[in-house]
């Protein structure tokens, strides 16, 4: 993957330009914790070899792995990166993706090899977001009432 800052003020944006074989999820993890991300959001579009996508089981509490083991096209992928246990980023990101026969499959993507490209632009904010274990889910949510108050410096 090669990275390339775009623009430092207000915010920092990043073009991600990531070539055939990269590990998506893996090397953007990786990238977020190099910057030091914490209250990033980024945008795709590409293709992948192959994909694993997850749909969120309420009632087991984990995610349903969708293997989609051929090259698609990368339709729309979102996500956000935030400070996540000790520090670590954490990502969250959804993904549709089509296939040469026209139908699309979407969910969280968990994994994902490249194939040729993938043109990521992604934006840090200068203020920190936390996610904090959720009972209920199971999952790490978002906590806005542990951000300080805004102010407009």
């Amino acid at each position: 993957m090669r990275a390339k800052l775009l623009n430092d003020q207000p915010e920092m944006t990043y073009v991600l330009i990531f070539d055939t074989d990269d590990e998506v999820m893996k090397t953007l993890k990786e990238f977020a914790r190099q910057k030091r991300l914490s209250a990033s959001r980024f945008t795709a579009i590409g293709a992948f070899r192959e994909a694993t996508l997850g749909y969120f089981d309420w009632q087991t509490k984990d995610y349903r792995r969708i293997a989609v083991p051929e090259q698609v096209e990368v339709l729309s992928l979102i996500g956000d990166v935030t400070d996540g246990a000790q520090g670590e980023p954490k990502l969250h990101a959804h993904v549709v993706v089509g296939k040469s026969d026209g139908t699309a499959h979407d969910g969280h993507l968990l994994e994902a090899v490249v194939r040729p490209t993938l043109e990521v632009i992604l934006v840090e904010s200068p203020r920190h977001l936390r996610r904090r274990h959720d009972p209920e889910s199971g999952l790490a949510l978002i906590r806005l009432e542990e951000l300080p108050p805004y102010t407009n410096i």
